[in-house]
């Protein structure tokens, strides 16, 4: 029976299929039908949400382009939308009419788009009328801002607590699918989801086990896990912050890090895979390695030993060429099952067959995969490296974020350089003096996103400098601003972390000072920064952190234990404090012991020189 066309006759949802939200469309559904009851013109509302972009690398935290957007901040409605291309480019232009047209504006980069819409009939009537818009962003939505003739508005619904984010690239799947371990998708989460028999159980640290896992007692399953039901892991195998689907045979000794596994695989003994995707059926011979971005397609056979390249994309159907026309890529698409019990039969033959000439076997299982490999590397076209490591599930590389940090700041000492000249027609700049406050507060907020990810993810300590100085360079901070908002982000995960004494508190500050102390002391190049410290620390115990009030003194010895805070800049602090008020002296009272024993401890020093 043919499909009958559908026919809409009113407001209608338009949501990207690979879109993921747990919002009401109440709110959003009503204030569109409300505002088409004033103005006519009012054919479409985008769902929006705050994510500001990284600095460094000027993309969201889903691997997508930065926006730049203008809203009207009374009526909501969108006057500019643009894609900020250009990486190595904070900068965007406005129509000066703009400015002109509307009595106040608000520019945006810290936008990101949820692509769900609220839509009018009149939308598929200009997709009707405009049959070469092929982008519903790029073409329709731009196409509209500009077109002064129909007079089409669209205005914007920004969510807050909901979630609402699109998977169009690796990186962007990589950050869904840890925002689901970590539930801030909720009811969208494995232990909910799960059905039937196979229910999945939240654990401790994030780990979801499903039941009838087969696991060795000597396997290791580290924190942000999801190991799905029927899959066996055998003996001294370590995985952490990855995701492995149902079914699966992992072998003994096997290293996954960062990774997502589907269902069906098979990886034997002493594999290692670090930050890759792998997908339906894969088998990957003993002691074979997928470098970090990696992705295998669908019942790939890596041979045995061979290890996968960086980045590399591998599957059973050849890479097309330039010259293959669209007909013959819908062929190799309509033939992939075909492709595919190839593949498997030259596996069962290998298996079956012991007549086989050693020739003859050599022909099967030699392959660009190495020995016993199945499929093909494709290779990185021209001009898309960058990509790669941009929209990869694998972390950006250390000496990749080096380089455009010092893009940036060369950029900025330009900057600095014309910063007396005179501003030209129609440009705007921001009141640093009336934005310090709230630069301070988002730049705070930045810092400890940075450092948890850093923690959840264990990501190296150079790394991490690296992102936090490109932070320091965007809101135009100094050391001592990074050092008081990573040392507030320690003693927030040492809070965080389970403990139900003052004992256990102290541990946990302990194991984190002891982890992070690189990366605190990288910010404290003097005594100044040092006292900023211990300010920062008076600030948290008396506002955000009274629990760790009592702990002032121990925590204040444990820093000058470490050499992270020293003699000098604690007696300068104490100095401070001598005039202040009684309220404002209340740590140097609680620390006169140890500081009369900093100032004992050089005496005790000198009478044991002259025995």
């Amino acid at each position: 029976m043919p499909l009958l066309p559908l026919k809409i006759h009113g407001d209608f949802v338009l949501i990207s299929g690979d879109t993921l939200s747990n919002m009401s469309l109440m709110r959003a559904l009503q204030e569109h039908k409300e505002r088409k009851k004033k103005d006519s013109n009012a054919v479409m509302t985008m769902v929006i949400q705050r994510s500001k972009p990284s600095p460094i690398t000027q993309q969201s935290r889903l691997g997508t382009d930065g926006l730049f957007v203008a809203i009207d901040p009374t009526t909501k409605q969108l006057l500019h939308y643009e894609e900020n291309t250009n990486h190595l480019k904070g900068t965007f232009s406005i129509d000066k009419m703009l400015l002109v047209d509307n009595t106040s504006i608000t520019l945006h980069n810290d936008i990101q788009d949820c692509y769900i819409d609220i839509c009018s009939p009149e939308v598929l009537s200009l997709f009707t009328d405009n049959f070469d818009y092929q982008h519903l962003r790029r073409h329709f939505l731009k196409g509209l801002l500009v077109d002064d003739i129909m007079g089409y508005k669209i205005f914007t619904h920004e969510i807050h607590s909901s979630y609402a984010a699109r998977v169009d690239n690796y990186r962007g799947y990589d950050t869904i699918s840890k925002d689901i371990i970590q539930r801030w998708t909720y009811p969208l989460v494995p232990d909910v989801l799960s059905l039937g028999n196979s229910a999945t159980k939240l654990e401790r640290r994030g780990m979801y086990r499903a039941s009838e896992i087969g696991q060795s007692r000597s396997a290791q399953i580290g924190p942000l896990t999801v190991i799905g039901t029927g899959t066996t892991i055998a003996s001294n195998t370590k995985i952490t912050n990855s995701v492995v689907g149902k079914g699966c045979a992992i072998g003994s000794n096997v290293l996954i890090e960062g990774s997502y596994v589907w269902d069906n695989v098979i990886i034997e003994d002493g594999c290692e895979l670090r930050h890759a995707i792998v997908c339906d059926g894969v088998t990957m011979k003993s002691g074979s390695v997928l470098k970090p971005g990696v992705v295998l397609s669908f019942k790939v056979v890596i041979g045995q030993n061979f290890v996968v390249p960086p980045y590399s994309k591998v599957s059973l159907l050849q890479q097309p060429t330039k010259q293959d026309s669209d007909e013959e890529l819908e062929y190799a698409d309509n033939n992939s099952d075909t492709l595919d019990s190839a593949a498997t039969g030259t596996m069962d033959k290998l298996n079956g067959d012991s007549s086989l000439e050693f020739s003859e076997m050599q022909h099967h299982v030699s392959s660009e995969l190495g020995y016993g490999g199945v499929g093909y590397i494709w290779s990185i076209c021209e001009g898309s490296h960058e990509e790669e490591w941009r929209h990869s599930v694998a972390p950006i590389p250390a000496e990749k974020l080096a380089e455009i940090t010092q893009v940036i700041e060369d950029d900025l000492e330009l900057v600095s350089q014309d910063s007396n000249a005179p501003a030209s027609s129609g440009e705007l700049k921001p009141d640093s003096q009336i934005n310090a406050e709230d630069d301070a507060v988002y730049f705070e907020k930045e810092v400890e996103a940075t450092f948890l990810r850093a923690v959840n993810e264990n990501v190296e300590v150079d790394h991490v400098i690296l992102e936090v100085n490109s932070l320091r360079l965007s809101y135009n901070m100094q050391s001592a601003d990074c050092a008081g908002a990573i040392f507030h982000s320690m003693m927030k995960l040492a809070l965080d972390t389970t403990h139900s004494t003052h004992n256990e508190l102290l541990r946990n500050v302990q194991n984190t000072v002891n982890t992070w102390q690189k990366l605190l002391k990288s910010y404290l190049p003097g005594k100044d920064e040092e006292i900023e410290v211990i300010l920062k620390f008076e600030e948290i115990c008396l506002e955000s952190a009274r629990e760790l009030s009592p702990l002032f003194t121990q925590i204040l010895h444990l820093l000058y234990d470490k050499d992270i805070i020293t003699e000098e800049a604690i007696e300068d602090w104490e100095s401070e404090k001598k005039d202040a008020d009684e309220a404002d002296r209340v740590f140097v009272k609680q620390a006169e012991i140890f500081l009369q024993w900093l100032r004992e401890a050089p005496e005790e020093d000198d009478e044991e020189d002259d025995e």
